[in-house]
């Protein structure tokens, strides 16, 4: 999918600089629904900004630091709310960064 292929390219793209890079792909189970979960040890970000994360253009990194358009993280909201999901990240600067999502109506 569009999304999880973004979220992967991110997670990729901020552990560039990372000496042991890491991503993690899981899916776990939390109040009767399963959330993905996509995790890194790369450049992170700050809480006080996550807001920040998911609007056209807002980046919390500079350009020359890490290229991109800003736009990545919007259209994968998009995406997932399409699909009856909910996104939200966590990070910490220089600790990595992780999202989490839902797709579709809590399991039967």
């Amino acid at each position: 999918s569009l999304a999880l292929e973004n979220l992967i390219r991110n997670s990729w793209k901020f552990t560039a600089k990372t000496e042991r890079p890491r991503i993690e792909f899981r899916v776990v189970s939390h109040e009767e629904q399963r959330v993905f979960v996509i995790r890194d040890n790369g450049a992170g970000f700050d809480m006080k900004h996550a807001e920040k994360l998911f609007l056209p253009f807002k980046r919390l990194h500079a350009e020359k630091e890490f290229c991109g358009t800003g736009i990545g993280l919007p259209i994968v909201e998009r995406v997932i709310k399409r699909h009856g999901g909910k996104i939200w990240a966590q990070g910490e600067p220089g600790k990595g960064a992780t999202f989490y999502f839902t797709l579709g109506e809590k399991d039967e």
